[in-house]
């Protein structure tokens, strides 16, 4: 499963991942915003898709503008590593290396056919699992006691 949330900046990108995640056969869950409301606050979508990533031990995709602010607040949450993401090589380094488990997307900055392939190159990619990996991702679990 694969929770999306997207506040304003991000709600356009989201609508059209949503239909290329479908075509790749992925399923996936929309937890908002579900209408373009200039007024609404990332923060809310980062908890609700962190939380339910977390919990279900899934894969998040988090937009805003430049997927900074979805990164700090789904980061919050225990056992989140959410990673701004913005091309191929950090794709690919976000799930290879960190083991991210949420990406987040710039709305402002990518354009469809960019995010479409970050997508896809993180979802099919793999965590090595190498020693170095492990033990720094394990440091950062300290952090969260």
């Amino acid at each position: 499963m694969i929770y999306l949330g997207a506040d304003h900046a991000g709600f356009y990108l989201k609508e059209e991942l949503k239909k290329y995640l479908k075509e790749l056969g992925y399923d996936y869950e929309d937890l908002g915003n579900r209408e373009m409301d200039p007024e609404d606050d990332y923060s809310d979508f980062a908890i609700k898709v962190a939380n339910k990533t977390f919990k279900t031990d899934s894969l998040g995709i988090l937009i805003c503008a430049t997927g900074s602010g979805m990164s700090i607040a789904a980061n919050k949450i225990k056992g989140i590593r959410a990673s701004v993401v913005w091309n191929d090589f950090t794709a690919l380094q976000a799930r290879e290396h960190n083991n991210a488990n949420i990406i987040c997307l710039a709305g402002k900055v990518l354009d469809t056919e960019t995010s479409k392939n970050i997508i896809r190159l993180w979802l099919e990619a793999e965590f090595t699992g190498e020693d170095r990996h492990v033990r720094r991702i394990e440091k950062i679990k300290e952090l969260e006691k």
